[in-house]
C-alpha cells in the first residue's frame, strides 16, 4: 500500500500511522475469516445431507471461527503475550460486571452441550412452556411452541427464545430422553344404569388393539435406559381403571404413547371406542343432567322409602 494513503489516512482520522496499519490488518482478517468461512459452508451444504448433521456442523463452524478472528486481532492490536494477557483481564472484568446475564447465559450454553439435559430435536417443557428444540445458541435456545391455544401438543408455529440460563433456575422436562414413551390417559365416563363391565372389557380389547405394539417396543426402551438412570415400570401393557364420578361411572384407560404420536392415537381409540358403544344398547354415555329421584319407586327393593299414603 502506497505510504502516501498512509498518510492521508493519518491525517484524515487523526490516528498514528501504526494505529491505521492496524486496522489495515484487522480488515484483512475478518475478510479472511468471512471468504474461508463461506467456502466451507458451501463444501459443507454440499457434502452433509443430513439436516442435523449439517446444523451440527455449521454452528461448530461458526464458534470455531469467531474465537479465531478474535485472537487473531487481538494479536494484531497486541503483540506482546503479556499485554494481551492484561487485555484479557480487563475485559473480563469489564464483562463480569455489565454483562452479568449474558455470562450466565454463556454458563447455561455450556452446561447444555456438556451435560445434554436436551438437544436439538427433544420435546420439552421448561417455565411453563412448551416446545420442540429447534436451535441451541450462546445465549438462547429457541422452541416451536406447543399447546397455548391449541387444544393438543401441536404446534402453535410461534417460536419462543429462552434464556440459557433459566437451565440453572428450573426444572426441565423432557419427553423424549431416556424412556421416549410418555403416559396417556383417556377417560370414558358412562352412565351407572350402564353395563359397566362389559363397557371395560371394550376398552381393554380396544387399547390392546391399538396401544400393545407401543408397550412391546417401550420393553426394550426401558431395559437401555436402566442402564443410565433408574427408570423401572412394573406393567407397561395398557390398563383400565374403575372409578366412581358424580354423573358415572369413570373408566381411565391407560396406555403408553410416542408424545409426537399422542393426539393421532387418541383419536383413533376414541373412533373405535364411539363405533363400539354405538353397537351396545346396554352401554350410554354419560354426562352432567339434573333429574328427579323417586326413592318410593327407584332403586333396591330393601333401600326404598315407604310409599307415603295415597300415592
Amino acid at each position: 500500500m502506497p505510504s502516501e494513503w498512509i498518510d492521508h489516512a493519518v491525517n484524515a482520522t487523526g490516528l498514528s500511522a501504526d494505529a491505521v496499519w492496524r486496522l489495515i490488518w484487522s480488515v484483512v482478517v475478518l475478510l479472511l475469516a468471512f471468504i474461508t468461512r463461506f467456502v466451507i459452508l458451501r463444501v459443507l451444504r454440499k457434502r452433509v445431507t443430513d439436516i442435523k448433521r449439517h446444523y451440527y456442523w455449521r454452528r461448530t463452524t461458526n464458534y470455531i471461527f469467531g474465537i479465531v478472528t478474535l485472537l487473531a486481532i487481538g494479536r494484531v492490536w497486541f503483540s506482546g503475550l503479556q499485554d494481551l494477557g492484561t487485555f484479557l483481564g480487563l475485559v473480563s472484568a469489564g464483562i463480569a460486571i455489565a454483562l452479568s446475564d449474558l455470562i450466565s447465559n454463556l454458563a447455561g450454553f455450556l452446561f447444555i452441550v456438556t451435560r445434554r439435559p436436551y438437544e436439538v430435536g427433544d420435546r420439552i417443557e421448561m417455565s411453563g412452556h412448551r416446545g420442540d428444540v429447534i436451535d441451541v445458541r450462546l445465549f438462547q435456545t429457541y422452541l416451536l411452541e406447543l399447546g397455548a391455544w391449541v387444544d393438543a401438543d401441536q404446534s402453535t408455529g410461534r417460536t419462543i427464545a429462552m434464556p440459557n440460563n433459566m437451565i440453572f433456575r428450573n426444572p426441565v422436562a423432557n419427553y423424549t430422553r431416556g424412556f421416549e414413551h410418555i403416559w396417556d390417559e383417556l377417560g370414558v365416563l358412562v352412565t351407572f344404569e350402564s353395563d359397566w363391565k362389559k363397557a371395560k372389557e371394550i376398552l381393554v380389547r380396544i387399547a390392546n388393539e391399538h396401544a400393545s405394539p407401543l408397550s412391546q417396543g417401550a420393553q426394550e426402551q426401558i431395559r437401555r435406559a436402566a442402564s443410565k438412570q433408574m427408570i423401572f415400570f412394573n406393567v407397561l401393557t395398557p390398563t383400565v381403571y374403575t372409578d366412581v364420578k358424580d354423573s358415572g361411572v369413570m373408566l381411565t384407560l391407560r396406555y403408553l404413547v410416542l408424545p409426537r404420536q399422542r393426539r393421532g392415537n387418541k383419536e383413533k381409540i376414541w373412533e373405535a371406542i364411539l363405533k363400539a358403544f354405538a353397537e351396545e344398547p346396554t352401554i350410554d354415555f354419560a354426562y352432567p343432567t339434573t333429574r328427579m329421584y323417586l326413592n318410593h319407586y327407584e332403586g333396591k327393593e330393601g333401600a326404598k322409602a315407604p310409599t307415603p299414603p295415597g300415592s
